[in-house]
């Protein structure tokens, strides 16, 4: 048997391929099968069975397309209520590929209704475990996706799931788990890229500590929820059209600058140090990296106009990939060149870009110095640069009128957030000044420049 992984960084997920004597299996799918089938097409193999282990909270799935296209069985917990059919999954059934078996066990906790698929040959031998958002990598799925009310009994469930699959599985049995690489989908940070149901035994939350320290240390740690989210198990349970992965419409010089003094998403896509060097007025700045998807879902109102600009079709083609996995599949259109080309004689608009140890000189200089950061509140939580201001970024646009007007220096965790905040920032007509770097560096992070204060306003 052979086990392929298709991995999604922008999402901090994982598909998985399943082959054996020329037939495959393949386990929670994205959006943009044409991955999955070109891992098919280089194996040789026909895909005859496609599996969930639950409905997605975080993207759309590429399952009901992926068994259309293949002329698959697809495999739904039986629990879940979709508007397509499906093979239902219950647990204890069996599920046939070639020479393959896939026992379904019920697992909730990431969901009510989610199942695990335990791998095992003819013969009934173990070979591996798919355990979506149950036994992650040193964690588990967070459990508060459902709704706020179900959290404490999917917490609880999803205690139990854990010790099922660690009860009833060999220690030896691999985990290939969807989430938990970087995922919003994971209740909290995950370790390795690799394991197995013993490691697990030793290092996993579920397994070390007693029902109540699980539940309590979980649910404390949750942090906020992306705002897609809300939009894509409806999209799943409903069945998402036909994958659409064609150019976008071009946008001329002309129609940009109309979009761009409609204040519309004008969204460029370049490198965020190119960007603050000269950038159309009223364009923001999403830089097209393994951040970018979570955080034009989290920020971008659903179905808002939203026009990409990029220095090349290859990387708006890019953006457009990262878009459908989450069900932005209407773009108002895309431009490509450099802000120059596209400028329409307008003159670019730039606003300096400094690290840590530039804020601490501006800082010194200027006690009144505005300092925003734009990072989530369980990072807050740990301490922030002192006499700074608080916005995370998702709650920016909606709290801009918070940050005073004038000179205006933003930070996050990397760069990449302040950057869209300084972009928002600069959009408004304040005058931002972008600290490019790593919060918790420890060579050039603000500790490094004396900044980092443990008793900031939370």
């Amino acid at each position: 048997m052979h086990i392929d992984i298709i991995e999604t960084p922008s999402l901090g997920d994982r598909s998985y391929l399943v082959s054996a004597d020329g037939i495959a299996a393949v386990i929670d799918p994205q959006r943009d099968i044409d991955r999955v089938v070109n891992v098919a097409a280089d194996r040789g193999v026909k895909v005859v069975l496609v599996l969930e282990t639950h409905l997605h909270n975080d993207y759309v799935t590429g399952g009901v397309e992926l068994a259309h296209w293949a002329g698959a069985e697809y495999a739904v917990p039986a629990g879940d209520e979709v508007a397509y059919e499906r093979l239902p999954a219950v647990d204890g059934d069996v599920l046939e590929a070639g020479p393959m078996r896939f026992r379904v066990l019920h697992t909730p906790g990431h969901t009510h209704h989610h199942v695990s698929y335990v791998l095992t040959d003819a013969g009934g031998g173990v070979q591996a475990v798919f355990t979506g958002g149950s036994m992650l990598y040193g964690a588990t799925g967070r459990t508060d996706l459902v709704g706020p009310e179900h959290t404490d009994e999917l917490t609880h469930a999803q205690y139990h799931s854990v010790r099922r699959l660690a009860d009833e599985l060999p220690a030896g049995t691999p985990v290939f788990p969807t989430h938990g690489f970087g995922s919003f989908c994971s209740a909290t940070p995950t370790s390795g890229t690799s394991s197995t149901v013993g490691e697990q035994a030793r290092v996993n939350p579920a397994l070390t500590q007693d029902e109540q320290a699980f539940v309590d240390q979980l649910i404390a740690g949750l942090t906020a929820i992306p705002a897609w989210y809300a939009h894509m198990g409806p999209a799943n349970a409903a069945g998402p059209a036909h994958v659409d992965l064609s150019p976008p419409r071009a946008v001329d010089p002309a129609e940009l600058a109309d979009r761009l003094s409609a204040g519309e998403w004008v969204i460029d896509l370049r490198a965020r140090t190119a960007f603050a060097h000269g950038h159309l007025p009223g364009a923001l700045n999403f830089e097209l990296s393994t951040n970018f998807l979570t955080y034009v879902g989290w920020l971008v109102p659903w179905g808002a106009p939203l026009t990409l600009i990029g220095e090349t079709p290859a990387q708006v083609a890019e953006a457009r990939r990262e878009l459908v996995r989450i069900g932005i599949d209407r773009l108002a259109g895309a431009a490509t060149g450099t802000p120059e080309e596209l400028a329409a004689s307008e003159a670019l608009e730039s606003y300096p870009v400094s690290d840590f140890a530039g804020l601490a000189a501006a800082m010194a200089a200027d006690d009144g110095l505005v300092v925003l950061d734009a990072r989530r509140d369980d990072e807050r939580a740990g301490g922030g640069v002192r006499g700074s201001r608080h916005i995370p970024i998702h709650d920016l646009a909606d709290r801009i009128d918070e940050v005073p007007d004038g000179d205006v220096w933003v930070y996050c965790g990397s760069g990449y957030r302040a950057a869209i905040a300084a972009s928002l920032l600069a959009r408004t007509g304040r005058r931002p000044v972008l600290v490019n770097g790593g919060y918790g560096d420890p060579d050039t992070g603000a500790a490094a420049a004396g900044l980092h204060d443990d008793a900031v306003t939370r």
